[in-house]
């Protein structure tokens, strides 16, 4: 049974962690909390809402569709936010871990046709400050479309942390958490894809060679 002290303690707890998710961000300490306190949830949502609309722009064409998945993607944080292990990277990368699943769960729902041409619906969605930034990230001076269509042809895993890096930016070892892998491992792939992204694009930059008359 709880006593008044017990209550008090129980509500100065919640406005310290409340104080220090306004101050500082919601930390691993704050996120369990997120799914019995709303204003800790307005925290964490106002913190991290435009990258995960972002995030899911890049990969979903349909504008409803995106924002759907945007409000799933925290309805699954708010649901799994009792487990959250602080030992298993930041609450950022946890939560593009989620939404990581979520939009392969969504494109398995949907059939993979077309998917190709909502990446590049996709893309329309974002400002042109966003793909400035990503193109100046991966050192490519090609348009938007060609680079999307270069990140088409590579390995699945490698493109998943070039994503996660350049266009969402994560760290190396939150890009590492958010697709289960370590992170010596999402280093190489990540040395991996913009390596091959860069010959593809270089590829794709050569002009054609005229056919020579019969």
């Amino acid at each position: 049974m709880k006593t008044a002290a017990s209550d008090r303690s129980d509500a100065l707890s919640r406005r310290l962690r409340l104080l220090a998710a306004q101050t500082h961000g919601v930390g691993p300490q704050q996120v369990p909390f997120i799914g019995t306190d709303p204003e800790l949830f307005e925290a964490f949502y106002r913190e991290h809402v435009e990258g995960v609309q972002r995030f899911v722009a890049r990969r979903v064409g349909d504008r409803q569709r995106a924002a759907d998945l945007t409000a799933e993607i925290f309805l699954a944080a708010i649901d799994a936010s009792a487990r959250f292990d602080r030992g298993r990277g930041t609450p950022k990368a946890w939560l593009y871990g989620i939404a990581r699943l979520l939009v392969a769960d969504d494109r398995r729902r949907r059939g993979r046709e077309r998917i190709g041409e909502e990446r590049l619906r996709g893309s329309a969605l974002l400002g042109e400050d966003d793909a400035a930034r990503m193109d100046a990230r991966i050192d490519a001076e090609a348009q938007s479309r060609h680079l999307y269509e270069a990140m088409d042809r590579l390995p699945v895993g490698e493109r998943a942390v070039l994503e996660l890096v350049a266009l969402d930016e994560l760290s190396v070892t939150e890009a590492a958490t958010a697709t289960r892998i370590r992170s010596a491992t999402a280093r190489v792939r990540l040395h991996r894809a913009r390596r091959r992204l860069r010959a593809e694009l270089e590829a794709s930059a050569q002009p054609t060679a005229p056919k020579e008359e019969s």
